[in-house]
């Protein structure tokens, strides 16, 4: 969660910003921090669910057990549905720009807007949607858990839950809302932490 949270701040503020419908876009896209820039995001996304996975385990045997499962397979679903798109733009459009800009063409630019829309978009919207709402089961369980503090899940939920809003934004409102998803996913790792501290003291005191 704690590497998570950081790829997710790391991401847009790596990625170059620029009119898109320019060669300036394609030397954008054609961009190594392009390239790594969505990389970061993949695997922000990838190691999202091993976070809720861990937060179920740590609610086992609990009253709110079945929410925090249903927050890991909605997550599950949800990353799997959304990483494709992430690669169409890291790969796809990287491969683009690179065209647009040894041809000097701004026509070629015109085959980014195959790569963003179609199945592909839509399975992409579906995925994030998946996420906001495997957050707000996260978030949810965690209020009702007793154990951890109650408003821990509330920043990545809503920070997941505005995350296609937040694509119509300028580099500073993204990576502001990079650093709220971020917030999220160290509160929730930190509560994970002192728990798990705290179940290993317990533990010792036990067999001495």
């Amino acid at each position: 969660m704690v590497i998570s949270g950081l790829l997710f701040v790391l991401y847009p503020a790596i990625r170059p910003f620029s009119d898109e419908s320019s060669l300036r876009g394609a030397a954008a896209f054609a961009s190594g921090q392009w390239l790594i820039a969505h990389m970061l995001a993949m695997v922000a996304f990838t190691l999202l669910p091993l976070g809720l996975l861990e937060l179920h385990r740590s609610l086992q045997r609990t009253a709110v057990e079945r929410g925090a499962y249903w927050a890991v397979v909605l997550s599950l679903l949800g990353t799997g549905l959304t990483l494709p798109f992430y690669g169409g733009e890291a790969y796809g459009l990287h491969a683009i720009g690179q065209q647009a800009v040894i041809q000097q063409s701004v026509a070629v630019l015109s085959l980014a807007t195959v790569v963003r829309s179609g199945p592909g978009l839509a399975m992409f919207l579906v995925g994030l949607l998946l996420l906001a709402v495997a957050a707000i089961i996260a978030a949810t369980t965690i209020w009702r858990s007793v154990i951890y503090p109650r408003w821990s899940g509330v920043p990545l939920a809503v920070g997941l839950a505005l995350y296609i809003p937040q694509f119509f934004g300028t580099q500073p409102l993204r990576v502001t809302h990079g650093l709220l998803v971020a917030i999220g996913c160290w509160w929730i790792a930190a509560g994970i932490w002192s728990r798990g501290t705290t179940q290993c003291s317990l533990a010792m005191q036990i067999n001495r």
